[in-house]
């Protein structure tokens, strides 16, 4: 009986052979039929899955945000947890799947110079991490977890994605054994936003400057 062969994934076979690439090489293959060439692949396979090494690298880090959500939502007791818990849990889960990516990571976020902009490679992972956040910010508003502010409340998932980078950063240069120092980080900036972002400081402030304003 003839032994079957084993099928190989060819996007993932691209995906892992392009990290390695840049990992070796510290740049872009000069060009996508060499890159091929060297899988021993047809350039045609390579757009079956992407148009061009940005859009392929747009994949990998969305596979990042996908990975930690399949986790967190195959554990039962995540649904039980309230928006804060769910932040802290997307965070401690998506730094364990930077962690087997560290390389990879550490090379594209040093080599970042868009000067705060967004980087190309990022833009789908940022639209799926605020897709997330908005949900989770949705959820906690009906909970009354997190305050309704017309307005204000729509800038809250652009906030989180620069916490978010503030994270990865701070991973970055953690030194600390097991990054324990970033575990801490996390929790101290979630607890710090959503003690902002829930019913408290912002009306204090607000009730006050409409009172000043009142008996000028």
């Amino acid at each position: 009986m003839a032994q079957k062969k084993k099928t190989v994934n060819i996007e993932e076979k691209i995906i892992s052979s392009y990290m390695e690439y840049l990992l070796e090489n510290g740049s872009n293959p000069p060009s996508v039929f060499k890159f091929m060439k060297d899988l021993k692949l047809k350039e045609s396979d390579f757009y079956e899955y992407f148009n061009s090494f940005i859009v392929l690298e747009n994949k990998i880090w969305e596979g990042f945000i996908v990975n930690t959500l399949e986790i967190l939502h195959g554990d039962d007791n995540y649904a039980t947890f309230s928006s804060r818990e769910k932040m802290l849990a997307f965070y401690y889960t998506f730094i364990e799947i930077m962690k087997d990516n560290r390389s990879y990571v550490l090379m594209r976020l040093s080599g970042d110079q868009n000067h705060g902009k967004t980087p190309l490679f990022l833009k789908s992972f940022k639209n799926s991490f605020k897709t997330y956040v908005e949900e989770l910010i949705i959820e906690g508003q009906e909970t009354g977890e997190i305050a309704t502010r017309k307005f204000i409340d729509r800038t809250y998932s652009e906030a989180f994605w620069v916490q978010l980078q503030f994270v990865m950063k701070f991973w970055a240069n953690d030194n600390s054994k097991k990054f324990e120092k970033t575990d801490e980080a996390i929790e101290k900036a979630v607890n710090l936003s959503f003690e902002m972002i829930g019913e408290g400081p912002l009306e204090q402030i607000f009730d006050f400057a409409k009172f000043l304003y009142q008996n000028r």
